[in-house]
């Protein structure tokens, strides 16, 4: 009689425990997915599930802004194509041959050594996109830099790509600025006269 009121509080323990062990998985499941649904709709938790890319090599874009040089520079199917365009080794290499050199003829960056060793070795840099938009949604960067280089406020090429990138020439790190979401875009749209029929951004 006592074995088997033992072994009846035993099995009542056990499967109090494992009851209670799947609810703590399945609260656990519907918190994360919770926190990535009010994420979705909040750009601020959203930063949080997305944060800045780390890339192959820490590209200073403050350096190069500082200096001068427009984002067209880089990006140079900015202006005429859809895609905006990475730099090519090649094209880092044509200024950081001469610019980036201490003296004694060594480059003073541990970062330059990973470009001029890509460069010597003829690989790809293997840079991390930051700005994603889904598959179905169609943005032509053309479009944009032509229209808004065009408004006498912007005027120039660097001036328009921080209106979504934002101030990529005070990130030390690139993330994406804006949560460029459908509302988002339809804003601006509205705001600068241009078309929202749905055939504009969606194939």
């Amino acid at each position: 009689m006592l074995k088997r009121l033992r072994s009846g509080r035993l099995r009542t323990f056990l499967l109090i425990g494992v009851v209670l062990s799947v609810l703590l998985v399945a609260g656990s499941c519907a918190g994360l997915v919770g926190a990535r649904l009010v994420g979705h709709y909040s750009w601020t938790v959203e930063k949080i599930f997305r944060p800045a890319p780390e890339q192959p090599i820490a590209f200073p874009h403050p350096t190069h802004v500082d200096n001068g040089i427009d984002c067209v520079f880089c990006h140079r199917l900015a202006p005429t194509e859809s895609m905006a365009s990475i730099p090519p080794v090649e094209q880092c290499i044509f200024c950081h041959q001469i610019i980036g050199k201490g003296p004694d003829g060594r480059y003073e960056s541990q970062e330059l050594g990973k470009l001029v060793m890509a460069f010597q070795d003829d690989q790809p840099i293997n840079w991390r996109r930051v700005h994603r938009l889904p598959d179905h949604v169609r943005f032509v960067h053309e479009a944009h830099v032509t229209f808004f280089t065009a408004q006498e406020q912007y005027g120039f090429a660097s001036a328009t790509c921080t209106m979504c990138h934002g101030d990529v020439g005070e990130m030390m790190q690139v993330g994406q600025d804006r949560s460029l979401k459908m509302g988002d875009c339809m804003a601006c749209h509205r705001n600068n006269g241009a078309p929202t029929d749905c055939v504009t951004c969606h194939y």
